[in-house]
C-alpha cells in the first residue's frame, strides 16, 4: 500500500502510473478485499473543505490520483512537492491498454445517454482484446438497493463517472454489494474519451492549461471555475497561516 501526503486535509497518492499498474495488477491477482479510487482536482478538494462527510469518503480511499496541474502547483505553494498527476482520463487509458491482453474485466457505469457505451466501444478499438462486462449509463439512476447493485455482472475494474461528489458517496454506499475488486471515480472522463467533449491537445495539457480549453468550449463550466477560485484562496490561506 502506498502512503499518501496530506494536501488542505486530503490525502494524496504521489506515485508513477506505471507503479499504480502494476499495484492494480497485484491487488487483482489476490483479491484479498474491494479497493476504492479516487482522482481530486482542486474542485475536488474545495468541496472537502465544505463538507466534512465527503473529506472522510476521500480519505477512505485506498488510492487518490492526483488529477489537476493546480493540486500540483498548490503542493509546491504548501512546502508539500507533488510530482504525479495522473487524470481520470489518463488512467482510464492507461489500464484499458495494460489489460487488454490480461484476463481483467472492465466496467463502464455513469454519464449521459450512452456514453459508457461509446467510451467501452472507443477504447476496445484502441485496445484490441480488452474485456467489458458491461458498459451502462442507465444505471446512474441507481438508489440504495442492494439487490440491484449486486445484480451487476462481476468485473474486477469499475470505472464510475456520475461527477463528484455523488460518484464517492455512491462507490462507498455500495462498495460492499458491489461484485467488483476496484472501484474508482472518474467524473466527466467519459465524455472526453466517446469523443462527446473534445479534448484539450497535448501541448495545452502540458502546460497545465487544459482547464482554461475547457471553459472555452464549454462556457457553462464558469460557475463550476468558481471553485478554482476558492482553491486558491484556500491554498493562500494556508500558506499565510503557515508563515504566521
Amino acid at each position: 500500500m502506498f502512503s499518501k501526503k496530506n494536501l488542505l486535509g486530503v490525502g494524496l497518492t504521489d506515485e508513477r502510473l506505471g507503479d499504480i499498474l502494476e499495484y492494480i495488477e497485484k491487488i487483482l491477482k489476490k483479491k484479498e478485499k474491494k479497493y476504492f479510487f479516487i482522482t481530486p482536482n482542486p474542485e475536488i478538494l474545495v468541496l472537502s473543505h465544505k463538507n466534512s462527510e465527503y473529506r472522510k469518503v476521500l480519505n477512505d480511499a485506498d488510492l487518490a490520483l492526483i488529477d489537476g496541474i493546480g493540486v500540483i502547483i498548490a503542493g509546491k505553494l504548501l512546502g508539500k512537492p507533488l510530482k504525479h498527476k495522473i487524470s481520470g482520463i489518463d488512467f482510464i487509458e492507461s489500464v484499458c491498454k495494460d489489460v487488454a491482453e490480461k484476463p481483467i474485466t472492465i466496467g463502464f457505469l455513469g454519464a449521459g445517454a450512452g456514453v459508457a457505451e461509446k467510451t467501452a466501444e472507443c477504447l476496445m478499438i484502441k485496445n484490441p482484446g480488452l474485456k467489458v462486462s458491461f458498459a451502462v449509463s442507465e444505471l446512474s439512476e441507481l438508489k440504495a438497493n442492494p439487490e440491484e447493485v449486486s445484480s451487476m455482472p462481476n468485473t474486477d475494474i469499475l470505472f464510475v463517472a456520475f461527477g463528484s461528489p455523488k460518484q464517492e458517496f455512491w462507490i462507498k454506499e455500495h462498495l460492499r454489494n458491489l461484485p467488483i475488486t476496484v472501484a474508482v471515480g472518474v467524473g466527466g472522463a467519459f465524455d472526453m474519451i466517446s469523443g462527446k467533449v473534445p479534448r484539450a491537445p497535448a501541448f495545452i495539457r502540458t502546460i497545465g492549461l487544459e482547464w482554461l480549453f475547457r471553459l472555452i468550449i464549454q462556457p457553462w463550466r464558469i460557475k463550476r471555475q468558481i471553485r478554482l477560485l476558492q482553491f486558491m484562496y484556500l491554498v493562500a490561506k494556508e500558506m499565510f497561516s503557515h508563515k504566521s
